[in-house]
């Protein structure tokens, strides 16, 4: 399956199912800096000091087009590590869009840009750029571990990360667990119950 196969395919199936099919799923600190935001694609992983950004700047100028850029701040989230200049370098790049843990501003810009930024945030105070840092290494994103080579699928339920080696694996698994959720709905429909389905034991539950 080509790229941009899979790029389609995960966005269909969405960061919830995929969550559930094998993904790694990312603290839900980390959600859309804007409504509406939709972003699937390899990861281009970057590390930097705290309150500093400057390995982003440089990973904008390194990572492939169709790429992800994954933001490991060092834990300091409460900076605008990313905005409207930075948004427009990397769409000049065709890098596809941003996961950080920590932080971005110009909210008003990057939903305008349609450019998706998923982030722990809004902070008005900017970051130095002089501190050391490091690009396509493994770092640690919304307590989840991302290595190079792994994707990232994110949408309005969260950030997923699902691993490189298992990616085919994942994305059919994701398929399987939407197939039966078709089925479920279905059964709904025709006058079942989620307790029959589910097979829950109401008898838990007091006044039942």
């Amino acid at each position: 399956m080509a790229d941009g196969e899979r790029v389609a395919d995960a966005l269909e199936l969405g960061a919830a199912t995929l969550g559930e099919s094998g993904g790694r799923r990312m603290h839900p600190r980390v959600k859309p800096a804007w409504s509406g935001a939709r972003v699937a694609g390899p990861a281009f992983t970057v590390r930097c000091s705290p309150g500093d950004n400057l390995a982003i700047h440089v990973a904008v100028t390194r990572a492939p087009a169709g790429s992800v850029l994954v933001a490991d701040m060092s834990g300091e989230r409460d900076f605008g590590y990313w905005g409207e200049v930075l948004t427009t370098a990397a769409e000049a790049r065709g890098i596809v869009g941003l996961v950080i843990d920590a932080c971005v501003r110009d909210g008003d810009a990057l939903a305008a840009h349609a450019f998706p930024v998923f982030s722990t945030g809004l902070a008005l105070t900017g970051a130095s750029k002089t501190q050391p840092g490091a690009i396509d290494r493994a770092v640690t994103v919304g307590d989840v571990a991302v290595e190079p080579g792994d994707w990232v699928v994110a949408d309005v339920d969260g950030v997923v990360v699902l691993p490189g080696a298992q990616l085919d694996a994942v994305l059919a698994a994701g398929h399987a667990r939407a197939d039966k959720e078709v089925a479920l709905f279905d059964a709904l429909r025709r006058g079942t119950t989620t307790v029959a389905e589910f097979g829950l034991d109401p008898t838990l539950v007091e006044g039942a």
